[in-house]
């Protein structure tokens, strides 16, 4: 075997130990008994000691060095890049600040579920004080003397910057706060009301994620207090949530995580393992949920196909027709949740966590503050008060991980998912009758052609560019969203 065949060979072995420490990720969120929280600390801290030790190899560097990539395919210069860009950042963390991070951030998930359940920030706040500590420490180590928010970015989204995001979202902002007002102003079509069983709830989400692609023989749908994605290849699990009141949050969750599942399988099974056999990054990972959930899901076109699977599940639930359950599927309305956000909005959610977090890791922000400064900012963007932690500071899992660099993702993602959504409707014609019909394959199969069979071959941006034709822009994002809610509203 020669020095490549060899570093890939190892590398395999390292992303399967990788897939079971995310097993034990998915288990603690979904199976695990209350009270193994401290062990199961101590087997995430294990593992990660391992993973660690294996990213900072010497022999790691060795193999590195005595590759020629000119004799490489495409696929083999893009695992040497990957590699070489992880073995680099690994090598520049101690392995004790990688343990004691898995270690505090998995009894940091503990607490904060705890504390959000009992709306108590004061309770959270040692422990998300310690992972604070960590991480800053981490992105100095990282950063060469360079910007720690850059440097913790790039885990997330390899060649983000900063300073490229506040272009970006210094762009979207105005037309977004815009449209908002001007929504806001307009009669809102009717909620939903009423109570809807919740096990009917799971049975239709379990079709509609089949409808969008999802293969359940490689996957499975559990519910969990924050949804989210798991896993690669021939195992990728999703979770929903359930609210007897809200039927919409159970299903367009499932639609969301589908599109990130749906990502997963369909990497490339040559790259099984491999730091290319997984998503390109988390901007790119969002888009296909939010592309999946918003313009597929609540497109008026699919809405007409939902409306006629709700009715069948629950009968007559107060909605006329099925204009009136599009408009209702996509009312703007006031609500603390970014995960309940509405298209117009969710995006300012996200500004507002960007900010924050940058303060924090700059320490221009203590954790002591963090709260009043959520409530002040929050009630600064969207015009009411904050009512209480869980609604608040308390409502997101991402910073009890340590996940500091991973909110902007999601705005980008969206970005992404708008350029798509243009590029989508260009290449395939006829796309709404498909949808209402509830027929996805031609989206879907667009997508997993242009974006999701590739995994990481190609760098996050460039993954987007080569499928629309075009560098990415907030442009087509920004247009679909007036063009789609100003005809419901009448704007």
């Amino acid at each position: 075997m020669n020095a490549f065949d060899d570093l890939m060979t190892f590398q395999k072995d390292t992303g399967a130990l990788g897939q079971i420490a995310g097993r034990l990720g998915w288990d603690q969120e979904t199976m695990m008994p209350r009270g193994a929280s401290d062990q199961r600390a101590e087997e995430l801290a294990a593992i990660e000691g391992v993973l660690h030790a294996r990213r900072t190899d010497p022999r790691v560097g060795d193999w590195l060095d005595q590759i020629d990539e000119a004799s490489l395919d495409r696929a083999g210069r893009a695992q040497v890049r990957e590699i070489r860009r992880s073995f680099t950042r690994a090598g520049k963390v101690p392995a004790r600040l990688a343990s004691e991070i898995a270690r505090v951030t998995s009894k940091a998930h503990v607490v904060w579920a705890e504390a959000r359940a009992d709306d108590d920030f004061a309770r959270f706040a040692p422990l998300l004080k310690e992972v604070l500590g960590l991480r800053r420490e981490e992105g100095a180590a990282l950063s060469d003397g360079g910007d720690v928010y850059d440097a913790l970015l790039q885990d997330y989204e390899p060649g983000a910057t900063a300073a490229d995001l506040d272009r970006m979202f210094g762009a979207l902002r105005p037309r977004l706060v815009a449209l908002r007002e001007a929504v806001l102003a307009r009669p809102q079509p009717q909620a939903l009301t009423g109570s809807f069983d919740e096990a009917a709830q799971m049975k239709l989400a379990r079709q509609v994620a089949k409808v969008f692609g999802y293969d359940m023989s490689r996957g499975r749908v559990d519910k969990a207090v924050h949804p989210f994605s798991s896993g690669s290849g021939n195992d990728v699990r999703i979770t929903t949530r359930t609210n007897a009141l809200d039927p919409f949050n159970c299903l367009y969750s499932t639609i969301h995580e589908v599109g990130h599942g749906a990502y997963e399988q369909a990497v490339d099974a040559d790259f099984r393992f491999t730091p290319i056999g997984q998503g390109a990054s988390m901007g790119v990972h969002e888009s296909q949920s939010r592309i999946y959930e918003n313009q597929l899901g609540r497109s008026r076109a699919f809405t007409g196909w939902l409306f006629s699977q709700m009715t069948e599940a629950f009968g007559d639930f107060g909605v006329s027709d099925e204009e009136a359950f599009f408009a209702t599927v996509n009312r703007v309305h006031n609500g603390f949740i970014r995960t309940e956000a509405d298209e117009v909005q969710y995006n300012l959610h996200v500004l507002l966590r960007y900010d924050l977090e940058r303060a924090l890791i700059s320490r221009a922000l203590e954790v002591e503050d963090l709260e009043a400064a959520w409530n002040d900012r929050f009630e600064a963007d969207f015009g009411f008060a904050v009512d209480r932690p869980s609604n608040g500071v308390l409502q997101d899992v991402h910073w009890s991980a340590g996940l500091f660099g991973y909110f902007p993702t999601y705005t980008l993602g969206n970005v992404y998912a708008g350029c798509l959504h243009e590029a989508l409707r260009r290449d395939v014609p006829g796309l709404d009758d498909q949808l209402v019909a509830g027929d996805l394959d031609a989206a879907t199969g667009w997508l997993r052609e242009k974006v999701q069979k590739h995994g990481g071959l190609y760098e996050p941006r460039d993954t987007i560019a080569r499928a629309v034709g075009a560098e990415p822009s907030e442009k087509p994002l920004l247009d679909y969203l007036e063009a789609k809610f100003g005809a419901i509203y009448g704007l």
